[in-house]
C-alpha cells in the first residue's frame, strides 16, 4: 500500500541517512600539490583554489634541489603521485615520481645514483606525537607530516596527481 513504510522502510531509512555521509565522505580530492622548500609548506589545490595546507619537514639538508643518492635534499620540480604504501616504516606513504628521466641524466653526468623512493609520508610508525620530529627537517628527502595530516592527504591525494616541488 505505502512502500516507503513497508518493513523495507528501515533500509530505505538506513540509505537515506547513509547518502549524507558518502556525499561529506566524497570530499573533494585534489588536482594538484604544491610543495614550497622555502616555506616548509605543502598545499592541496582544486580547481585553481586552495583546498588545504600543511607544514612540513623536509630533507635534513634541504637547500638545492636533489642530485644523488644520500645527499638528504628533497627534489625539486614537477612530479606525479605514482603510488602509495600502507604497510611503509612511516605512517603512510605517497611515492612521488621522482627520479624523472631529468633527474637520472643529471646524475649520470655526475656519475652518480640519483636516489629514489621519495615519498609524502608520516611519522615513523610508533612515533604518534612528533616529538623531535616536528619543526626540524629529518628525512632522507622526504616530505613528512603528522600522522593525523598524512591520513587526510591519503584521502584527498589520488594516484596521479601532480606534484610540484618549488626551492
Amino acid at each position: 500500500m505505502y512502500p516507503y513504510w513497508s518493513m523495507d522502510f528501515p533500509a530505505g531509512l538506513l540509505l537515506l541517512f547513509a547518502l549524507p555521509l558518502v556525499v561529506a565522505g566524497a570530499e573533494e580530492s585534489a588536482d594538484r600539490i604544491v610543495v614550497r622548500k622555502a616555506k616548509r609548506e605543502l598545499t592541496l589545490w582544486r580547481d585553481g583554489k586552495v583546498i588545504r595546507t600543511y607544514r612540513v619537514s623536509l630533507g635534513r639538508t634541504p637547500a638545492g634541489a636533489k642530485d644523488r643518492e644520500g645527499d638528504g635534499k628533497t627534489p625539486e620540480g614537477s612530479y606525479t603521485i605514482s603510488g602509495r604504501n600502507r604497510a611503509s616504516k612511516f605512517h603512510l606513504s605517497l611515492r612521488i615520481s621522482y627520479p624523472e628521466r631529468r633527474d637520472r641524466e643529471r646524475a649520470a653526468i655526475l656519475q652518480l645514483p640519483p636516489g629514489g623512493d621519495i615519498m609524502i609520508h608520516g611519522l615513523p610508525n610508533g612515533q604518534d606525537s612528533g616529538e623531535g620530529y616536528l619543526g626540524s627537517d629529518w628525512t632522507e628527502g622526504c616530505i613528512a607530516v603528522t600522522n593525523r595530516e598524512i591520513e587526510e592527504i591519503w584521502r584527498l591525494v589520488p594516484n596521479g596527481t601532480p606534484i610540484r616541488i618549488e626551492p
